[in-house]
């Protein structure tokens, strides 16, 4: 009888750890802790990431490197949006004391996820407060090392 390790395919449900890096370094990192959950084509990973694992067989190791923009896309100027103060506490984003660099989440339009955004400037005026945000992913633009360690493929 022979057995045949499963890969991921399409739809595959895995349990793995990973680690994201970029030219700054560790973005995140599931090693140190307990083991990632997902389902393949649900958006928890980008879609190049996923691509990068289908066939890769349960229990590999791995290290993919990916070029600048190949993970994430390019860095959009579109991605950068000013929100007055207001918006900000009407999401459901505490009113409180914020530095440029601090990483906001907001929930999304369906309430049942969470994106993010990283302040990049403050302005104060006759329209009011707002805060210039910047939602492109943190390694879009850039070179990425995806390793991941498959531990379940179903």
């Amino acid at each position: 009888m022979t057995s045949t390790v499963p890969s991921v395919q399409p739809g595959s449900f895995l349990t793995l750890h990973y680690r994201l890096s970029g030219p700054a370094g560790v973005v995140i990192s599931t090693f140190e802790g307990s083991p990632a959950t997902l389902t393949l084509g649900t958006g928890q990973l980008s879609p190049a990431l996923e691509a990068a694992m289908l066939g890769l067989p349960e229990g590999i190791h791995s290290t993919i490197k990916m070029p600048a923009g190949a993970a994430f896309g390019e860095r959009s100027a579109d991605m950068q949006q000013w929100l007055a103060r207001q918006e900000l506490i009407d999401m459901g984003v505490e009113n409180e004391e914020y530095a440029v660099g601090d990483v906001l989440q907001f929930p999304t339009p369906d309430g049942k996820g969470q994106f993010a955004g990283v302040i990049l400037d403050f302005r104060t005026g006759a329209r009011g407060d707002a805060v210039k945000l910047d939602f492109n992913h943190p390694l879009a633009g850039q070179p990425v090392s995806f390793e991941v360690h498959l531990i379940g493929v179903l």
